[in-house]
């Protein structure tokens, strides 16, 4: 087992239950904690319980959208340094360009890799090791 991620929270949300298990299922085979949410709403009910060293947000979600999740997230000063990465099923450059906007900090196509999830984590959580 991989345990390069060991101790790392990593928290995503996803109104797809097979995202989430999948997601799940990858980061914690790599040693992550990992917690899931539903929804935006979910989602910012635990963040404060839990504290995630990174969020995965999909874009895509009924009530609260990742945008308006990731906005109301990075809006926190608690959380505001926590890196987001938006999950879309679509490749668009204006999905790209309104994650900015509203601070995601990378942007990944579904259905995303194992290695795609990862180096997401690598390149935006200080402390996760470079090897793997």
């Amino acid at each position: 087992m991989d345990n390069s991620f060991e101790g790392l929270k990593a928290m995503v949300i996803d109104d797809s239950k097979t995202i989430r298990r999948t997601a799940e299922t990858l980061l914690k085979k790599v040693g992550c904690e990992v917690v899931t949410a539903t929804d935006g709403f979910d989602a910012l009910a635990k963040i404060a319980d839990h504290k995630p060293d990174i969020i995965f947000v999909d874009i895509m979600m009924p009530r609260l959208d990742g945008y308006q999740t990731c906005a109301l997230i990075k809006n926190n000063k608690a959380f505001q340094s926590t890196p987001v990465i938006m999950l879309s099923s679509k490749d668009g450059l204006f999905d790209k360009a309104k994650g900015r906007i509203v601070g995601s900090d990378q942007y990944l196509t579904k259905p995303f890799s194992r290695d795609e999830l990862l180096n997401a984590i690598r390149s935006h959580v200080s402390g996760a090791k470079q090897s793997a």
